[in-house]
């Protein structure tokens, strides 16, 4: 392949890429009680003595007390699948299971934080529910963003979602 050609070929595959990870199912609409399912994009960067940062395609059921979470790639190629319940949480990764006593812990040893699991599913109902140290931002919550920061304890993070329609 000549050097120009294969410039517009990897520009093809790379918008390709760039659209499928934009491309995500409909929302459903949430149903009765506290079940529900959101799809989207979420990122999370934890500001730690290690920064880490995250960024995924998600598929989320349920509610606080028991779901399912399902991270995916740009592709569509699932990465993980945490379910959690009053028994514990539990992170798939391909073969490796990942156990733990609450969704706290697991996200707290797998991110550096805790996520405020309760306070996420009102986020995405458009309900500004306070979490300890974390402030929502839900001023964009019709166009289907979130954004949340967590100022203290250490370490700092930020959390953005968009959820699709």
């Amino acid at each position: 392949m000549i050097p120009g050609a294969r410039r517009i070929w990897l520009a093809a595959l790379l918008s390709s890429a760039l659209l499928a990870g934009c491309a995500a199912p409909p929302r459903a609409t949430p149903g009765a009680g506290d079940e529900a399912v959101w799809y989207g994009r979420l990122a999370l960067k934890v500001a730690a003595d290690r920064p880490q940062s995250f960024a995924a395609g998600f598929e989320l059921r349920g509610s606080a007390q028991a779901g399912e979470l399902l991270l995916t790639s740009p592709l569509g190629q699932t990465l993980a699948q945490v379910t959690w319940s009053p028994a514990g949480a539990e992170l798939r990764q391909g073969d490796t299971v990942t156990r733990r006593g609450n969704l706290d812990q697991l996200t707290t040893e797998l991110t550096g934080t805790a996520v405020p699991v309760q306070a996420l599913f009102d986020w995405l109902r458009g309900t500004g529910t306070e979490a300890a140290g974390w402030q929502a931002d839900l001023a964009a919550f019709g166009d289907g963003r979130i954004q949340a920061q967590r100022r203290s304890p250490l370490p700092e993070a930020e959390l953005r979602i968009i959820v699709r329609p």
